[in-house]
């Protein structure tokens, strides 16, 4: 079993990467620290790399496309270097954080403090939740169509979950935060 320090040193080596990373404005520099990370990953280099891709990639498609069209009419050029320096720091970012969740023992990191371990159990027992209904949505989505169903009516069934879970999420918020105020975590 790994002990609290170990896991506290993997959180500041993890804290002081993502403060690095987010300062860092050459492609390169950027580029190399990547590479690091990936080989940190060892064999699960694809598939911490397909989980950090398909995390980043509506975040940084959006903001690349729509940066890139807005500097294209504006200048008649693309701005490659920008987007190569962003998206290679989105992508390091995420690739140190799920390799961060993968190998270290939140629990234990965060043990320091009872309201970062608090806050943890919150976020934790919050997402267990949102899995199981999601899985939910899905079985009964399967369990109700005689013949496979079609790619429409799953985007409809993925919107009308989404938009389920979003409202739940939003629920669950409000009634953590007022625990938590009742509790004297904040005013």
């Amino acid at each position: 079993m790994p002990s609290a320090a170990l896991e506290r040193a993997k959180f500041l080596v993890w804290l002081a990467a993502i403060v690095a990373a987010s300062w860092l404005s050459d492609a390169a520099w950027l580029a190399a620290g990547l590479g690091l990370v990936l080989l940190a990953a060892g064999r699960a280099v694809f598939r911490l790399t397909r989980r950090a891709l398909l995390a980043t990639l509506a975040f940084t498609g959006t903001v690349s496309l729509t940066y890139a069209a807005w500097f294209w009419w504006q200048q008649d050029a693309l701005p490659l270097d920008w987007l190569v320096t962003v998206n290679l720091r989105v992508l390091l970012m995420a690739l140190l954080t799920f390799l961060f969740i993968e190998r270290t023992n939140l629990f234990l990191a965060l043990g320091f403090s009872r309201r970062l371990s608090f806050l943890l159990v919150l976020a934790v027992s919050q997402s267990l939740a949102l899995r199981r209904t999601l899985d939910e949505f899905r079985q009964g989505l399967d369990s109700r169509a005689l013949v496979r169903v079609g790619l429409r009516d799953r985007y409809r069934a993925a919107a009308r979950a989404a938009g389920w879970l979003f409202d739940r999420a939003l629920a669950n918020a409000h009634e953590s935060a007022r625990a938590m105020q009742s509790r004297g975590m904040f005013r």
